[in-house]
């Protein structure tokens, strides 16, 4: 199960937090961690607005292995990088004057966080949460 989501103007953001949680959901994911990954999306998502001009786009994937279900979420820029990425992920650092919490809250709500980001090139952040605690019914 694979979905992609095009992020080119400012509805965008909504739709993709929208279809992520409904992603999370139809692949068993149970409504707690569901909410963490739409609102870890929904954050990601806005930082492409807003830095890279809304020019990405969202994958979306299910990934099962023998020992556990994974949702796995891919947000790609073509912006303008991340200079410092350890700077970028400490708390309360800001770029634009915003409260800093954005990414380092993203890697707290969820199970797997991965970062790469080129200057000049684009950002990629990979996130997963683990369908672990999958609904029965």
């Amino acid at each position: 199960m694979r979905e992609r989501i095009q992020l080119t103007r400012e509805i965008d953001l909504q739709t993709a937090t929208i279809r992520c949680r409904q992603f999370a959901l139809s692949s068993g994911m149970d409504p707690v961690p569901t909410q963490k990954l739409a609102t870890a999306v929904s954050e990601l998502t806005r930082n492409v607005y807003k830095y890279a001009g809304c020019q990405g786009w969202v994958d979306m994937m299910l990934i099962e292995d023998d020992s556990a279900g994974w949702v796995q979420v891919e947000v790609i820029d073509k912006g303008p990088g991340i200079d410092n990425l350890d700077l970028a992920m400490a708390d309360n650092y800001s770029s634009s004057g915003t409260l800093g919490l954005g990414l380092p809250g993203v890697r707290r709500l969820v199970d797997h966080f991965d970062i790469r980001s080129t200057p000049g090139e684009g950002t990629r952040v990979c996130v997963r949460m683990n369908c672990r605690n999958r609904r029965t019914a």
